[in-house]
């Protein structure tokens, strides 16, 4: 699906099931502190390189990143999201940008890039306490999890680790603050058996667990969909990797 029918359809209203759709206002265009966020010319080459696959723009719009909020990105990866995020929310946001401390033992690098980017942005305050205990600034206007949401659901965690995670998300976000979760989709009615072996959840299970926390779903995005991808291959395979069937849930926190 080209990019401009994919802006189309965000623009008429997001796809949502059991829940109100966005109005097309909200999402017809790049908001502007988002637009110059995507134009910095100090992003990484490697970072410019993958946003026509990742559609960064239209997801941070869809998360509704403001000037002066305070965001926390839930497993900040290699930090491509954190740097957007730190300039969309300006020098008068705050970025919390989360690395498991399960993640830095696993793989030095995850520690170097959070501190890398800690460093090079003022506004980026970096957490990296254990997983299982996760422990949130209170008062989040926005949780964004990029890719990650089944990590929660890796056999060296505890069984419960995502419902705490959500708990604790929850809890951290203002009343009528965005939780917004991207992550590679799973066949249906897999429910969580691939998240180890794929890398990979299936919706369903996502919507079901993260609604158990109080959340209630607001809006579906179909913007990282493909049709092409099986569901049957690790997102780490080279056939599929970088064009996975991706899926992007829109929760909102009660007022």
């Amino acid at each position: 699906m080209a990019r401009k029918h994919l802006v189309s359809v965000l623009a008429v209203g997001v796809l949502a099931f059991g829940a109100s759709s966005l109005g097309g206002a909200a999402l017809a265009q790049v908001p502007a502190n988002i637009a110059k966020a995507l134009a910095d010319p100090a992003r990484p080459a490697a970072d410019t390189a993958r946003d026509a696959a990742r559609h960064p723009g239209e997801v941070l719009a869809l998360a509704e990143v403001k000037p002066g909020d305070t965001v926390v990105d839930y497993i900040m990866g290699g930090g491509y999201f954190t740097r957007l995020i730190s300039a969309a929310v300006g020098p008068n946001g705050t970025v919390y940008a989360y690395q498991p401390a399960e993640f830095i033992k696993f793989k030095a690098q995850y520690g170097e890039d959070q501190k890398a980017v800690a460093a090079a942005l003022s506004n980026v305050k970096p957490l990296n306490g254990p997983m299982t205990a996760l422990d949130l600034p209170d008062n989040a206007d926005v949780v964004i999890t990029v890719q990650n949401y089944h990590d929660m659901h890796l056999k060296p965690f505890p069984v419960d680790t995502a419902a705490k995670a959500n708990a604790e998300i929850f809890k951290s976000l203002k009343p009528g603050g965005v939780f917004l979760v991207i992550d590679h989709a799973a066949a249906a009615g897999s429910g969580i058996t691939a998240a180890d072996s794929l890398h990979r959840i299936d919706i369903a299970a996502v919507k079901s667990e993260v609604e158990a926390a109080g959340f209630k779903l607001e809006a579906e995005s179909p913007l990282l969909a493909s049709s092409a991808d099986p569901h049957t291959a690790s997102v780490f395979d080279p056939a599929i990797r970088g064009k996975t069937d991706q899926f992007i849930l829109k929760f909102r926190k009660p007022k």
